[in-house]
């Protein structure tokens, strides 16, 4: 049976749930299960903290995982990212006390407190600075309102945190991370974790487009289509009007309000979005 490892909690766990159930499989828990078993598809759903699944999966005891990109990287263990699942996004950045000037190269000598020790660590080795690296389980803005450091280094999400706690970024993100799947190498369970993949990217690529569907009249057809040009092309289909034909594609949600307004502009009618729950292209 396929073991795949999943966060047991947060937004993470949310995040994995929710494609995995809207891939098709069974992985819901009900209570506080740590495994799933999906019969039908052979699949055993183990439920673990985010930090632990990188190690656990780099020590070959589970076949694959879903973690964060910052977690597996600080983990050290022996991974590597299959892919981005597009949930879960973070940036992973220094802060420190706001209107001191200070900046990453400017780090030398000081201490900084932060959760992920190892991101750290390799970033300052690569900036060539020397450093002492605090580590906190937690609550790492506060640490230099108590003194334990001069800047730290954490996860940003919208930035609040920092603000009232009185710091500001500095620099550029250390790592931009996200929910990936990750896997120690050849999993011996190849064809289990293709499918699974295929069925997350289908998921993917449904989430970033929408079946777009309208009538307009024949003499504008090129026009709409070059708006709606689809993956490789739209369908058209007759209508009972003579004049008029059906057209169906698939569009990018991001664009699709721009691209309605353009084809009401060629008097298209009865134009139509609908939600695509998964997809192959």
């Amino acid at each position: 049976m396929f073991k795949l490892a999943i966060p047991n909690k947060g937004a993470l766990s949310e995040g994995a749930v929710k494609i995995l159930s809207d891939a098709g499989y069974r992985c819901k828990r009900y209570s506080r299960e740590l495994v799933v078993r999906d019969a039908e598809h052979q699949v055993e759903f183990i439920f673990l903290r985010p930090r632990d699944i990188a190690v656990y999966v780099g020590s070959g005891l589970i076949h694959a995982g879903i973690t964060g990109r910052d977690l597996a990287f600080d983990s050290q263990a022996r991974v590597t990212e299959r892919m981005g699942l597009n949930f879960g996004r973070s940036r992973f950045c220094y802060a420190a006390p706001a209107g001191q000037g200070l900046s990453p190269d400017r780090l030398g000598g000081l201490r900084i407190a932060t959760s992920y020790p190892n991101i750290v660590r390799d970033d300052l080795s690569r900036r060539g600075i020397e450093a002492e690296v605090v580590r906190l389980d937690g609550a790492v803005e506060i640490s230099i309102q108590l003194g334990v450091a001069d800047a730290i280094a954490d996860v940003v999400e919208s930035g609040r945190t920092l603000v009232e706690a009185g710091l500001e970024i500095i620099g550029d993100p250390i790592m931009n991370s996200e929910a990936v799947v990750i896997q120690q190498g050849e999993t011996g369970m190849e064809e289990a974790f293709s499918l699974l993949v295929k069925r997350l990217e289908g998921i993917l690529v449904a989430r970033e487009y929408v079946l777009l569907e309208y009538v307009c009249q024949k003499a504008v057809l090129k026009e709409a289509c070059a708006i709606t040009p689809g993956v490789k092309s739209p369908t058209v289909s007759p209508v009972s009007e003579e004049d008029w034909v059906a057209v169906a594609a698939m569009v990018r949600t991001k664009e699709l309000n721009r691209i309605i307004d353009q084809l009401s502009a060629l008097e298209a009618k009865g134009i139509i979005a609908q939600d695509i729950r998964t997809c192959r292209l």
